[in-house]
């Protein structure tokens, strides 16, 4: 157990005890370096537990205090060139996906959905001074492509995590809208993610931190799957909807066991060996991200969830070889589940102003 005289760690989180109502990030800077790391990891949790109090997205990270400006490189943005609290503070929902034209196509269609008026400024990209991502506003819900892959989603994440916490924003839920390969299920089935599963099943997301490899654990808000899972059955009719595991691995070929890749040194009974092994550990399909933003959002205080339609059975086969209108459909799917769930959020609220 640690101790601190301005702070009591228990099982609740930071309870303060003393003379000071927070801790500031100068308590990370001593000459002792054993001392240094306490001082640093007891900043984190009281950060930790400011967030926990309001609502706020945290940032874990007591060196953020010394910047005079945090420039967020690959957004195009900082909390000084950009009035951060004035263009983001409203948000209450973010959903994220791979591409730059699905995210855009999506916030077109969520505007749709909630009926706000389209104008030009409504329809421009905030991150227009970079092209690595996209970013779109609908109301209080921003939509913004990830880019393909663990690196990309963890870049993101790091600096969207960093705005929203410079801009204030509060209670703000998070989710990654895509597409995968299933295990065992009809092409076009949508899965909630009840986890995201590393190569050995486990819900661990691992990070090599100088020299050292750090494990995370990638659980989905449980309440937050079920919620859409409810949203799901308004579709029903028109596709299935299933909770299930999502694997996350480091690439699309080998990887996940493909047998059209440049390069495959395994069997077509090896890969079919495994996969059986994945669907009966609970595994519905497979992508390439969900693993960072689950251990990332839970680690910054944001309630998330995975929402991917599956394009193919990756027990019959590895290419992806439907018509562009059907993929199209299969895409749209977990779209409408999304926006179907903040609609039916912000009724309840009423923090909509149309």
């Amino acid at each position: 157990m640690l101790s601190h005289p301005r702070l009591s760690v228990c099982s609740g989180g930071v309870e303060r005890t003393g003379r000071s109502s927070a801790l500031s990030a100068n308590t990370c800077f001593s000459s002792n370096p054993q001392e240094r790391d306490l001082r640093c990891i007891l900043f984190s949790i009281a950060m930790a537990h400011d967030g926990m109090d309001n609502g706020k997205v945290k940032v874990l990270n007591p060196h953020l205090a010394s910047l005079q400006e945090d420039v967020l490189y690959h957004l195009g943005m900082s909390n000084t060139t950009h009035d951060l609290p004035e263009m983001f503070g409203d948000v209450k929902f973010v959903c994220v996906g791979g591409s730059m034209g699905r995210m855009k196509a999506f916030a077109e269609f969520l505007r749709g959905e909630l009926g706000l008026p389209r104008d030009e400024e409504s329809q421009r990209n905030l991150c227009e001074g970079t092209d690595r991502y996209a970013m779109y506003k609908v109301g209080p819900v921003l939509s913004i492509n990830h880019g393909m892959g663990v690196p990309s989603m963890s870049i993101l994440l790091h600096e969207l995590f960093k705005l929203l916490y410079h801009a204030g924003s509060r209670n703000v839920l998070i989710i990654r809208i895509g597409t995968s390969g299933g295990i065992g299920l009809e092409p076009g089935t949508v899965v909630v993610s009840h986890a995201a599963v590393n190569y050995k099943f486990e819900a661990l997301f691992e990070q090599p931190i100088l020299g050292r490899l750090v494990s995370r654990p990638t659980q989905m808000d449980e309440t937050l799957a079920q919620e859409l899972l409810e949203c799901s059955k308004q579709f029903a009719e028109d596709f299935p909807t299933i909770l299930g595991d999502t694997l996350c691995t480091n690439d699309f070929y080998e990887g996940q066991g493909r047998l059209d890749g440049a390069i495959c040194k395994y069997t077509a009974a090896e890969k079919l060996n495994y996969l059986k092994h994945a669907y009966a550990a609970g595994v519905r399909n497979i992508e390439m991200e969900s693993s960072v933003f689950a251990a990332m959002s839970n680690e910054c205080g944001l309630r998330a969830a995975v929402v991917c339609t599956t394009l193919l059975n990756r027990l019959e086969g590895d290419q992806i070889s439907s018509s562009h209108a059907v993929l199209s459909d299969y895409q749209l799917r977990p779209q409408r589940i999304i926006a179907y769930y903040i609609k039916c959020k912000l009724r309840k609220t009423q923090c909509l102003k149309v």
